[in-house]
């Protein structure tokens, strides 16, 4: 199996409903949230204002409360510390985050077809290469 990024849980990885959770493709209903945004800020050491801000443009969408509270689930965390990592550790923009993300989510669909590839082994560990070379591009100093 392919390594993956230092900075994802791996345990998001493995299951299908984690990976649709991660990638966008689960409904919000089936993701419950289980942090309110100074609880979020908290664990990430972000401003909340900061998370009010990728929520408006729209690189995360935490579920809300009747009282529109905003709740953070886990799928929620991991993606934010992916977005945190970006922007601190690898110094891009928003602009840039959208885009990484964009190419993040494709490579996780890529990774969760190729677990389900049967035969042929060479074709399989090709791919895997290039998925490890891709993800090396967002993290360089991945071990």
């Amino acid at each position: 199996m392919c390594g993956s990024p230092h900075w994802v849980d791996r345990n998001l990885l493995e299951g299908n409903e984690d990976l649709d959770a991660m990638t966008g493709r689960a409904g919000r209903d089936e993701l419950m949230g289980t942090y309110v945004i100074s609880v979020a800020a908290r664990l990430l050491h972000m401003h909340p204002q900061t998370l009010r801000k990728y929520e408006r443009i729209g690189l995360i969408m935490p579920s809300r409360t009747v009282g529109m509270l905003r709740l953070y689930s886990e799928q929620d965390i991991v993606r934010l510390r992916l977005i945190k990592h970006l922007v601190e550790e690898l110094g891009l923009n928003l602009a840039g985050v959208q885009l990484a993300l964009g190419l993040f989510t494709r490579l996780l669909d890529v990774r969760g077809g190729l677990a389900q590839m049967e035969g042929n082994e060479n074709l399989k560990a090709y791919l895997e290469k290039r998925l490890d070379e891709m993800f090396d591009l967002l993290d360089p100093n991945r071990a």
